[in-house]
């Protein structure tokens, strides 16, 4: 138990590592030499770890605009965070090891399930799967389930989840990176299918559906159309007003010796320096991990596609990624002062979850409804992905996590799958 404990803990967690150990058993099937094997496999991990950083250099600036938003206009409500649940699950229930071995069921059922079903999908977002594993784990337990049964239920669960996601995901994948060799690993699909059905329905369509990558600025503006300076346009008036709005004896707290608007200006571009780093890890990972994955395909899962984590689709529609994330923001403020009306908890716009998930979700909206699409489908799906947290916190309640609930709308459907279905169906037997 100790040997499989620290392979979970410190292998397994460890995405960089695991998405490495991935495309080095992916070349050694192919038979690479040496050289190669150890070549492709440090620069997937060389690419994941520098998607990581400019996903790091990202939380850091949205935590900072969090904040500023939060006391600029005094908004008191319940922020979604699973990182939250699973440290109370942990330290407070005992369900460490649980959670850790659901983590690890969850893998092998969602590779017997590509191996043996058409789903070819092997689902490489770690991280993803680890916050799976909580809430699984959690309902679990308190359905009644112990032991080897609950991490089992749990891993059955979570292992259909990540070969059910990507699949129900590849089709508008195929369309945005006009190949079929990547998939997406992303537990908020719902809210991505969601977004482009409300789109299609709403949004523009045949030949007078235009893409907001084809916007023709005036030549005046034309610098718009690097992503880049675009976003930077976005992003600075928005953190310096927040800011504002904060007030300076807040937001000084938060920028030390600094300027606190001079601050918010700097972390407005922090935030954009992010994103070109995002991107460039994305470019580099695909250029190994997809090579590399094809021996797996070859071998272990004849057709497997490598299900991966949502910025892999950022460099193909970078300018939905911004509408996405802008009109998310929007659709979750507007849920906020909506839900509270009809006795749910107020629920805080989560910025990492509107750039990331919004910005996915944005891709998705552009595909089917263009330009009109992407904007009604942002707001709504800013709405569907607040609404769906603000609906667990009761539950939540019940089992002792007071003021919490969960971001990522699959892991949340999940829950809910257990809190309205699996639970009282196992207290009735």
């Amino acid at each position: 138990m100790g040997v499989i404990n620290f392979i979970i803990e410190n292998i397994l967690t460890q995405a960089s590592i695991t998405i490495a150990l991935i495309a080095m058993l992916g070349l050694i099937l192919q038979k690479k030499s040496t050289g190669q094997v150890i070549s492709g496999s440090l620069k997937t991990m060389l690419g994941f770890m520098v998607l990581s950083a400019g996903s790091s250099i990202i939380v850091g600036s949205l935590t900072y605009f969090g904040q500023i938003f939060t006391e600029g206009f005094h908004m008191q409500g319940i922020i979604p965070s699973i990182e939250a649940i699973n440290g109370q699950a942990m330290n407070e229930l005992g369900l460490g090891r649980d959670i850790a071995l659901t983590f690890l069921a969850i893998f092998v059922f969602n590779i017997l399930i590509a191996r043996f079903t058409r789903w070819k999908y092997i689902f490489l977002t770690g991280q993803a799967i680890l916050w799976m594993a909580t809430m699984t784990t959690v309902f679990g337990y308190f359905a009644g389930l112990r032991g080897v049964v609950l991490i089992l239920v749990g891993g059955f669960i979570g292992g259909v989840f990540a070969v059910a996601m990507p699949a129900i995901a590849q089709p508008f994948v195929r369309k945005i990176t006009g190949m079929d060799d990547i998939a997406l690993g992303h537990f908020c699909t719902v809210g991505y299918v969601f977004e482009a059905g409300v789109a299609k329905l709403f949004g523009e369509k045949g030949e007078k559906k235009k893409s907001v990558e084809d916007l023709k600025l005036p030549a005046q503006l034309e610098f718009l159309q690097d992503t880049y300076l675009s976003l930077m346009v976005v992003m600075i008036p928005l953190y310096i007003i927040t800011a504002a709005f904060a007030g300076e004896e807040f937001a000084s707290t938060l920028s030390g010796n600094t300027n606190y608007l001079m601050f918010a200006f700097i972390q407005s571009i922090q935030f954009v320096v992010g994103v070109y780093v995002l991107l460039a890890g994305v470019r580099l990972l695909l250029g190994e991990i997809v090579p590399a994955f094809r021996g797996i395909a070859m071998r272990l899962v004849p057709n497997a596609k490598p299900a991966l984590d949502c910025p892999v689709l950022f460099p193909y529609s970078p300018n939905a990624v911004i509408v996405g994330f802008i009109t998310t923001t929007i659709g979750s403020i507007i849920a906020m002062f909506v839900l509270p009306v009809f006795g749910l908890a107020m629920i805080l716009p989560g910025m990492l979850t509107a750039f990331f998930a919004g910005g996915t979700a944005g891709i998705f909206g552009n595909l089917t409804g263009g330009r009109r699409g992407a904007i009604i489908g942002g707001i709504v799906h800013g709405f569907f992905i607040t609404l769906l947290p603000a609906l667990l916190v009761t539950t939540f309640n019940s089992m002792g996590f007071v003021n919490a609930t969960a971001t990522d709308v699959d892991t949340v459907s999940a829950a809910l799958l257990y809190a309205w279905l699996i639970g009282p169906l196992l207290k009735a037997f």
